[in-house]
């Protein structure tokens, strides 16, 4: 009868089987078996982890250069409801489309704001709207 490998012993074998029996059984929770395999918690002289930043710090690459992470998300928020396929429009066509995907009042607002005249993409529409936009772009 053949034991798997013949680099090392039966006692061997089984010692390894037992160390991957939970990634094989799919045993919730830990997939660990042996509690010596379980990451340490960090120490009591380590800094604590962050989660979530602080509201209104921006992050470094977290917003385009010439904007804030608030104008960002306000403008991601905006996009969200409009097809790129809707462009070129006007006022009356991206309200419609707005309207029609259910658009929340804040956004319906932008729109309210859009000068007359058509809009060649989002980014123009947002702009007349008097929204932010990057300082530099690719």
């Amino acid at each position: 009868m053949e034991r798997g490998s013949s680099k090392h012993g039966p006692r061997l074998d089984d010692q390894l089987e037992q160390e991957v029996r939970g990634l094989l059984q799919g045993q919730p929770g830990s997939s660990r078996v042996e509690e010596w395999h379980d990451p340490e918690p960090a120490g009591e002289d380590q800094p604590q982890a962050a989660e979530f930043p602080d509201p209104g710090d921006d992050l470094r690459g977290g917003a385009p250069p010439g904007m804030t992470a608030t104008e960002a998300e306000r403008r991601t928020r905006f996009a969200s409801f409009l097809n790129r396929s809707l462009f070129p429009a006007d006022r009356e066509k991206i309200r419609a489309a707005a309207l029609a995907a259910h658009a929340p009042d804040d956004v319906l607002a932008v729109i309210d704001r859009l000068p007359d005249g058509e809009f060649m993409n989002l980014a123009e529409a947002w702009n007349a709207a008097g929204g932010g936009i990057e300082s530099q772009r690719w």
